[in-house]
């Protein structure tokens, strides 16, 4: 069955309606200069004169009321989105930034704190200092501190693994660098052998 005058418009305006949904879109987005004002223009023409002329079939009145109601509904959306963008506000669209934003200050790259153990837990003094220098650095870049029992099993496991290799000595150095806190392990060379 070939679709009717009243289908075949009704399809019209639910593909011009998407057309400038999507074309609102872009414009918001920053994609497109002005709004689509002739899209716009050729939507509303049609929305009155289906609204002006009866509809003598129940379902293609339904479509095209509902049709009616969101395009509507996307009418008050898209003025009010304008209106905020002219006043300067935020409204229902984020709005594309003009100005850079300032980015976040990030601290120098640095070397923070460097400690050598060969028993930590003989050297809690040290390595409380160690670990108050890693929670410093964290907070600073905006990261939680890890609990003092994990890093001090951390620096035990590193230490035993390290000296494995022969090596009395482990140094631990703390550094921030590109924004991110470095922690690193390494054997002190030249104490034996």
């Amino acid at each position: 069955m070939a679709p009717t005058d009243t289908e075949r418009d009704l399809q019209r305006l639910e593909a011009e309606l998407k057309r400038l949904e999507a074309e609102y879109n872009m414009f918001f987005a920053g994609r497109l200069p002005q709004p689509p004002w002739k899209t716009r223009s050729r939507v509303e023409a049609l929305v009155k004169q289906y609204d002006r002329a009866y509809i003598q079939n129940y379902g293609d009145r339904f479509r095209f009321t509902t049709l009616q109601s969101r395009y509507a509904a996307f009418i008050d959306l898209w003025d009010r989105g304008l209106r905020a963008r002219e006043e300067g506000r935020s409204g229902p669209f984020p709005q594309k930034r003009t100005d850079k934003a300032p980015e976040p200050k990030r601290p120098d790259d640095r070397i923070l704190h460097v400690a050598a153990f060969r028993d930590p837990l003989q050297e809690m003094d040290k390595l409380r200092d160690l670990y108050d220098s890693l929670a410093e650095a964290r907070r600073e870049v905006g990261e939680h501190a890890v609990p003092f029992h994990k890093f001090a099993e951390l620096v035990k496991s590193q230490v035993k693994k390290l000296k494995s290799s022969g090596n009395p000595e482990v140094a631990f150095r703390v550094a921030v660098k590109d924004g991110k806190v470095n922690f690193t392990a390494r054997v002190l060379k030249g104490e034996t052998e």
